[in-house]
């Protein structure tokens, strides 16, 4: 099978991380007779250099063109200083709304080789950690309309506006429940709807959806209550839907409870197969070009390409096991280090996944 993928390697880290998952895929090609055809394109700060703008067109173009993107990092102090429609970040806002990926997933796994890493107690951690993130990416406050102005008396306001329409929230919802189907049949809604408007409506028409799956425990949770419970019993947790920014934040507290950012890869989806694949940590421009960042994030995104976006379930889970038995053999970047571990580079890392495919 021939799949087409745009890949944008971006600032920092990107290039070095995005070169070890594509080692891990050519690997899955030889193995099982794929054949993965790679076009670069610029995104982020890169492409501010280039282009002057965070997202060129003919990026969007390849993109649409292809069968996913492969995300590595953008940004950097380097452009921190742009106007706001012309730092790299804008750049991810702009090309999720441009291939209408309006489903973000966030697996949060706690791989038993790391539990050392985990910043939980055992006592809270012994009956596990595997749940999914659900998060609305195209609506709320990170799209909805903006406001700075000083008045009459100097006074400067600004303000955000936290959007929704039903269909927005229906769509996100039923790929939770789907999604909570093949797992463990639980899907906790998390909102606000005590204080919220948009949350209030959010509820409403995620319980239109429950009444559907019939099969599938439902539960409404409040977004403050979520973050309390993640770090007291992240086991009760199977499938979580929220809305944009407290998916974005509530993904952030549940990838640390896993022991490193560094291991959390991500999918962004639409109504058809096409993808974006990322690593939800940062550009690390600190030790961009060193070799010594954390692939794995990066290789695991990949293996969650392969079963979104291709229907290649044998081989995404082939990249799982290979991951699993590194870490098992006791190989570390510096990130995820312990006492007693091998710690290794970032090429070596993707060479030893690359080795157990």
């Amino acid at each position: 099978m021939n799949k087409k993928i745009a890949v944008i390697k971006g600032d920092g880290i990107g290039p070095e991380i995005v070169n070890e998952a594509e080692k891990v895929l050519n690997k899955v090609g030889e193995k099982y007779g794929h054949t993965f055809e790679y076009t670069d394109v610029l995104m982020g700060g890169c492409a501010i250099d280039a282009t002057g703008v965070p997202l060129p067109q003919e990026t969007i173009d390849i993109c649409l063109a292809s069968d996913s993107v492969l995300l590595g990092a953008v940004g950097g102090p380097k452009w921190d200083t742009l106007p706001g429609n012309l730092r790299p970040e804008a750049g991810l806002l702009g090309i999720r709304g441009a291939l209408k990926l309006f489903a973000n997933i966030r697996p949060a796994k706690l791989i038993p080789a790391l539990a050392g890493a985990c910043p939980l107690k055992d006592e809270i951690t012994k009956n596990g950690l595997d749940l999914v993130i659900v998060r609305e990416l195209i609506g709320g406050a990170y799209f909805g309309e903006r406001d700075t102005h000083v008045d009459e008396n100097g006074v400067k306001h600004a303000s955000d506006s936290m959007a929704y329409a039903d269909y927005e929230v229906e769509r996100i919802c039923r790929v939770a429940f789907d999604m909570a189907r093949k797992r463990n049949k639980k899907v906790h809604s998390v909102d606000k709807a005590n204080v919220l408007d948009s949350s209030r409506l959010w509820r409403e028409v995620a319980h239109k959806v429950a009444k559907e799956y019939p099969d599938v425990e439902f539960q409404d949770i409040l977004v403050d209550n979520t973050a309390m419970q993640l770090v007291h019993n992240p086991a009760q947790f199977d499938v979580m839907v929220t809305e944009n920014l407290f998916g974005d934040i509530l993904s952030d507290e549940a990838s640390m409870i896993t022991g490193s950012l560094g291991m959390i890869p991500s999918a962004s989806l639409g109504e058809g197969t096409l993808g974006l694949y990322e690593p939800i940590h940062g550009s690390a421009p600190d030790i961009a070009g060193q070799n010594k960042a954390n692939p794995l994030a990066t290789i695991l995104s990949v293996a969650m390409m392969l079963r979104y976006s291709f229907d290649m379930s044998e081989e995404s889970d082939a990249i799982g096991k290979a991951v699993n038995e590194v870490l098992a053999d006791g190989y570390r970047t510096g990130d995820i280090m312990s006492e007693g571990m091998k710690c290794v580079s970032c090429s070596e890392m993707g060479d030893l996944v690359a080795d157990k495919i």
